[in-house]
């Protein structure tokens, strides 16, 4: 039976029911409480290929990493939730920073199993993933390689944003717009990878040195996985289960036993091949 989407403003919580329960847009890099908050700060200048989509006042809203020198990928949801398509449409490009370089958005590419927000949809099972087309290549930075093996599971990945940030006792905070970083075992990939938001003062407790999930402000931002030949982005962050049942609200995200989704790439190959030309 097809799963209905529901999605408002970025501002807001976006709530899509799946059979775990209520899957927020998801959104800010929220850490565990007890490792201390300066841990999980983040290098920009290490992830160049790494790049916010908007900026509101001190929010940066929505990410998208470089795969190729002349694409970027990111969730479909944040091509809606931002100004991407109304600049597009207006004056034909859309313009971000990589690595400090000023770069125009020209097209987007987006799946053709996306679920729309006016409820328009062309498969029963939503791929939430864009692809963002620049108006030239870039020299600099090195893009990101996808990760394409399909032995996601039971790995340790990297999650990067600006997003809202938080600790897992009392769920996200506030935005300071600080670029931060927070890791996490898969462990779910199926369609999607998942990422369980373990409490470290459980016995028994699966949680990592640096565990955390994503948080409200950072869906399209990747899932990074590091191989013999450097990182490579597994998924693209695109939702929470929360750790409450049913209706969701901003204060209940980012809580120990939520889940963080990902669309999860290595699936994903010949669609993102066949876009980019590889």
């Amino acid at each position: 039976m097809p799963v209905k989407v529901s999605r408002i403003a970025l501002v807001m919580v976006v709530l899509v029911m799946v059979t775990m329960g209520t899957l927020h847009q998801t959104q800010a890099i929220v850490i565990r409480h007890d490792t201390g908050y300066s841990r999980h700060v983040a290098s920009e200048t290490q992830f160049p290929a790494v790049f916010w989509l908007e900026q509101r006042a001190l929010r940066k809203v929505c990410v998208a990493t470089l795969i190729d020198p002349q694409w970027a990928i990111t969730a479909a949801h944040c091509v809606e939730e931002t100004s991407i398509q109304e600049r597009l449409d207006s004056s034909g490009e859309f313009a971000v920073h990589i690595a400090g370089v000023e770069v125009g958005i020209d097209r987007v590419a987006i799946h053709p199993e996306y679920q729309f927000r006016d409820g328009a949809t062309r498969a029963a099972v939503e791929v939430d993933l864009a692809l963002l087309h620049l108006n030239r290549p870039l020299e600099r930075p090195q893009p990101l390689g996808l990760y394409r093996a399909e032995d996601e599971l039971n790995r340790v990945a990297m999650f990067l944003g600006w997003g809202y940030f938080g600790i897992g006792t009392i769920g996200i905070q506030h935005d300071d717009g600080r670029f931060r970083m927070a890791r996490n075992v898969v462990t779910a990939a199926a369609q999607r990878l998942r990422f369980n938001f373990d409490d470290p003062r459980v016995p028994g407790s699966a949680a990592v040195e640096l565990e955390g999930l994503p948080g409200l402000g950072d869906s399209g931002g990747p899932a990074l996985l590091e191989t013999a030949e450097g990182w490579r982005i597994a998924g693209v962050a695109v939702g929470e289960v929360g750790a409450a049942q049913g209706v969701g609200t901003n204060s209940t995200q980012g809580l120990y036993g939520a889940v963080g989704i990902y669309e999860r790439l290595s699936v994903h190959q010949p669609w993102i091949d066949g876009i980019i030309g590889h």
